[in-house]
């Protein structure tokens, strides 16, 4: 049994808390467009895991660290540069990436940490580990039902959101705040370039069967939870990395799930329409003979 070992046990409740995380903030990702930050953040990451491994300080505060400078340099770039906010993105993406890359190529310690860093380790999750994901879950709840009617309304008119007073560049701010969050937390179990695939993944997959987003949040961390679970029962059978089998099992179910809705609609469509094109009536009486 691949959960009977004590760091097998570990790994799953925090890829369960992961996915919860994902699944809040991987919604309004989806919805929002906002895919192409969360990749950047991902890999902006990098200098400061970099810096913090050579220090000996933790990862995940350096991640913290250079993603929150990262965050606030768009904004910045966005107010004083005049520039568009993927332009803004995509400059501060490769300066932030290269800056790592060239950090882990100039020192001969980071075989091992480098790889790490990109893929994770969430076989290496420990207890204090578990209890920073359950505050960032909790956080991420709590702000999420606060500032709901205020990402809403900017999801579809920043001025509709203004006109009703509910501050939609503020709304930004703070969803961005819950992505770099979000890729922060998740950084330890699936690396900085798998991070994006729990982010989008299980949220796309849910959309597919709902309608609302409280329903594709939900949803989408069942599908997470599932991607999690198969993922590390693939890891533990058939020897491979456990973060990059979570990661391809969430994107395999998001697959299935195109696939499966697609089929879905394609017998409804025929049902409806008979099996000459006409319109199918189902007569109650008939239907209960």
């Amino acid at each position: 049994m691949p959960f009977a070992a004590d760091f097998m046990l570990r790994a799953l409740v925090g890829g369960l808390l992961i996915a919860g995380i994902c699944a809040v903030v991987g919604t309004w990702v989806v919805v929002r467009g906002m895919a192409f930050l969360g990749e950047a953040l991902s890999h902006g990451m990098l200098p400061g895991v970099a810096i913090a491994t050579l220090l000996g300080i933790p990862p995940v505060l350096g991640a913290a660290v250079s993603a929150a400078a990262m965050s606030g340099a768009i904004g910045l770039l966005q107010r004083r540069g005049r520039l568009s906010y993927d332009t803004s993105i995509g400059l501060l993406f490769v300066g932030m990436l290269s800056l790592g890359v060239i950090i882990v190529s100039h020192s001969g310690s980071f075989a091992t940490d480098a790889t790490v860093m990109l893929f994770g380790d969430v076989l290496a999750i420990t207890g204090r580990d578990l209890a920073t994901l359950l505050g960032a879950l909790v956080a991420s709840l709590a702000l999420a039902a606060v500032l709901h009617r205020p990402f809403v309304a900017a999801a579809f008119d920043d001025r509709i959101a203004t006109t009703l007073g509910l501050r939609p560049r503020l709304a930004h701010v703070a969803l961005t705040g819950l992505v770099t969050l979000a890729v922060v937390a998740s950084y330890q179990a699936v690396g900085t370039l798998l991070v994006v695939g729990m982010l989008i993944a299980p949220a796309v997959a849910a959309g597919y069967w709902t309608r609302s987003i409280g329903s594709t949040m939900l949803l989408a961390a069942c599908f997470g939870a599932g991607a999690v679970v198969s993922g590390l029962v693939v890891s533990w059978h058939a020897a491979t990395a456990a973060g990059p089998s979570i990661a391809g099992a969430a994107v395999a179910l998001t697959a299935a799930s195109a696939l499966t809705a697609r089929a879905s609609r394609r017998h409804r469509h025929d049902h409806a329409t008979g099996p000459h094109g006409s319109p199918s009536i189902h007569h109650p009486v008939k239907g209960a003979l």
